[in-house]
């Protein structure tokens, strides 16, 4: 096994860690984004606000997933905190640009109704494109001892 990545200050980065990285993330950034927009679109929000709000749910339950596993490990909210804005932030940034320009790009997916299939393809397929193209970053921040590699400390 090659140590020269541990000694350089990185780590090493499979696929598979990236992967999972990702799909962790993904969890807290679908959660978010899928409430953000049924209430935005369920309350008539403009399309704007909806984003808005969708984004910033995201950013809530991405952290809370990443706090509550290291709050397991026993240390204070402060230190879990900022674990998980170390963790997340580019993961749930690079997520939110992604997904939410698919949203907004695909023909009548914000003015869709919550019965409609075009709202709700267009939410999955975001969602996809969000952990396809997320998953190279997660796996860059990886192998520099960044991201969700701040987090492996505590599990």
């Amino acid at each position: 096994m090659d140590h020269t990545a541990h000694h350089a200050g990185t780590h090493p980065a499979t696929w598979a860690a990236a992967a999972q990285a990702t799909l962790h993330c993904l969890t807290g950034c679908a959660i978010g984004e899928v409430l953000g927009m049924v209430i935005g679109t369920a309350a008539d929000l403009h399309g704007a606000a909806t984003v808005v709000l969708s984004v910033a749910l995201a950013f809530v339950f991405g952290y809370a997933l990443t706090m509550r596993g290291v709050l397991r490990a026993g240390v204070g909210v402060r230190t879990a905190l900022k674990v998980a804005l170390a963790a997340d932030t580019v993961s749930i940034a690079v997520m939110e640009v992604l997904d939410n320009t698919v949203m907004v790009a695909v023909p009548g997916a914000m003015d869709a109704g919550l019965g409609d299939v075009l709202f709700w393809a267009s939410l999955a397929g975001s969602l996809v494109v969000a952990f396809l193209l997320t998953t190279p970053v997660n796996k860059w921040l990886i192998g520099r001892g960044k991201g969700h590699a701040v987090v492996h400390r505590y599990h």
